[in-house]
Parts: C-alpha cells; sequence; structure tokens
C-alpha cells in the first residue's frame, strides 16, 4: 500500500489519518507521526500527504520540483517537500495550520508575487518538459511567449477539448486562429517569469499568523499576466494585493485588455473538466480577440 511507502520512505510511522476535502483531483490527508522520527520529523509532528489512483506521468514528482524551483526565489512562504514517489504515487508536505488574513496579508502577497516573478527563469516552459496539471499539458521549452502560450496551452487544449466533446467545432477553429494570431497582442520585449501556473484561490492557504502561503503548483516559465489573470478568474484575492503587485512592479500599458486572454486557457481547462457550465465564458474572453 501507498501508506507503508510513505511510513518507509520518511522513517516514522504515520496515525491519526484524517482525509481532507477539497480539490478535484488528488486525496488528500492529515496524517499525525505517532512512531518513529527523523531529521525532519519528530513524534507528535503533522503533514500533509496526498496521493492518487492514476495521476499523469511523474505527476508528483514534477509537481515537488515545482514547490522547490519557487522556494528557491525565497520570495513567498512553500511548504517544505518532506517525501515523494511516482511508484506509488503520494506527496508529503509539512503541515500548515490555517487561519485567516490579517491587516498586510493581501499587500505582502502582492510584493513578494512581484519578486517570484522577477527572479531568473531561462525559458518559457520547463527546461525538463515535463507536463503539468490534471490535463498533463506540455512545457516544451520556447523562445517567446506567443509561441508558448500557441503551441504549449491553446492549441493542445483544442485538442484535448475536440476528443472529448466539450466544445463546438467553431469554438475549436476560433482558438486555432487566436493561436495564429498571438503575436499581435505580445508586448516587446516581454521575458519569461517563474510561474505558480494554477493559482487560484484554493492553492493559496493562509496560516494562523496571516502569511501566505502557496501549494499545488503547475510551475513553468511564463508570462506573469497569466498567474495574475487566474487569481482574478475566480475571486478570493484582495484588491490590495494587485495594487501592492502594480506598486512594487508595474505591469506594461495595455494588461487589462489582455486579462481575458490569460484566462482562455484555464476557462478550456474547466470546460473540458466540469462540462457546459464553463462554455459560454471560453465563447466570451474568445469573442474579445476574435470573430
Amino acid at each position: 500500500m501507498w501508506q507503508q511507502s510513505v511510513e518507509q520512505r520518511l522513517g516514522v510511522v504515520l496515525g491519526q489519518w484524517r482525509q481532507l476535502s477539497g480539490g478535484d483531483f488528488a486525496q488528500s490527508w492529515r496524517a499525525e507521526v505517532v512512531g518513529g522520527g527523523s531529521e525532519q520529523l519528530s513524534l507528535g509532528d503533522q503533514v500533509f500527504v496526498k496521493t492518487h489512483a492514476n495521476p499523469p506521468p511523474r505527476h508528483f514528482t514534477t509537481e515537488a520540483s515545482g514547490l522547490s524551483w519557487l522556494a528557491e526565489v525565497d520570495a513567498i512562504a512553500i511548504p517544505t517537500v518532506l517525501g515523494v514517489s511516482d511508484d506509488p504515487p503520494w506527496l508529503v508536505l509539512q503541515w500548515i495550520e490555517q487561519g485567516r488574513p490579517v491587516s498586510g496579508t493581501e499587500q505582502a502577497l502582492g510584493v513578494a508575487l512581484a519578486q517570484m516573478h522577477q527572479a531568473a527563469c531561462p525559458q518559457f516552459g520547463r527546461a525538463d518538459e515535463r507536463s503539468t496539471g490534471s490535463l498533463g499539458l506540455p512545457n516544451a521549452p520556447c523562445q517567446s511567449w506567443a509561441e508558448f502560450y500557441a503551441t504549449q496551452r491553446l492549441l493542445p487544449l483544442a485538442a484535448i477539448a475536440a476528443e472529448r466533446h466539450a466544445l463546438s467545432v467553431t469554438t475549436l477553429r476560433r482558438i486555432e486562429q487566436l493561436a495564429e494570431r498571438l503575436d499581435e497582442y505580445e508586448e516587446p520585449g516581454v521575458q519569461p517569469s517563474r510561474l505558480h501556473g494554477d493559482l487560484w484561490a484554493g492553492n493559496r492557504l493562509v496560516d494562523d499568523k496571516g502569511r501566505s502561503w502557496l501549494i499545488d503548483p503547475a510551475c513553468h516559465g511564463g508570462h506573469r499576466e497569466f498567474d495574475l489573470a487566474m487569481m482574478r478568474l475566480f475571486g478570493g484575492y484582495g484588491e490590495d494585493c494587485f495594487a501592492a503587485y502594480q506598486e512594487y512592479w508595474p505591469l506594461a500599458a495595455g494588461w487589462q485588455e489582455r486579462i481575458a486572454l490569460h484566462q482562455l486557457a484555464p476557462l478550456i481547462v474547466h470546460a473540458i473538466k466540469f462540462g457546459s457550465a464553463y462554455v459560454d465564458s471560453t465563447e466570451t474572453a474568445l469573442d474579445r480577440y476574435i470573430r
């Protein structure tokens, strides 16, 4: 069983397992160290554990490497990876005791995100070319944002949507047409940033001291506006966060007109995964850029 693999790798005995709610992909638990011990864990420590019956290839080691990649910047709090395996599939992270935002929580997050996005990133995509997300989207290195967003997001998503009959033929053709014209919307000199890649509000935790932590990344080098557009798509972040980001590192002119463009990929993902409720939103986003 995967639980035995976790205990053997960590060198501890885990008990007090409690399954956690939330998420649409993996199954997750809180567990407590009830025996053994290591340099990282002692009796009574709690850990976060998750697994999946049939994840995409190398899913959890990719997630773990992404967390470590973001943590390298030392700009925003990232849970420590305590152990990971792809066979059997599981990931163990330090436990974060959740709390509520306090005065300054949103502003601090905005500054930290800007610092994370400013960190060196050599290419759009990933050097290891590993796929990310529950749909296994590709991340081959690209020379420009337009090339990356077209070949590694919009076109692969259109192919998946066609295979699963999630969007109409007309909508799929419009996505393909937009992919051919993305250079029209690429501002000069845009450089790749370290992205979380799936920054909806559920992937930000606030601990019992009001500090923000990022979890469940789909990391890659990309356009920094993508993370910010994802944050606006489903809400959950205060305007103070965006204002602090903008003050620390202002966005390029015209960023407001590109929000829906960056939101298009996650909207297609949701149309594929969750059905017709997201079809109209996908088409509305497309309407801003192509008829």
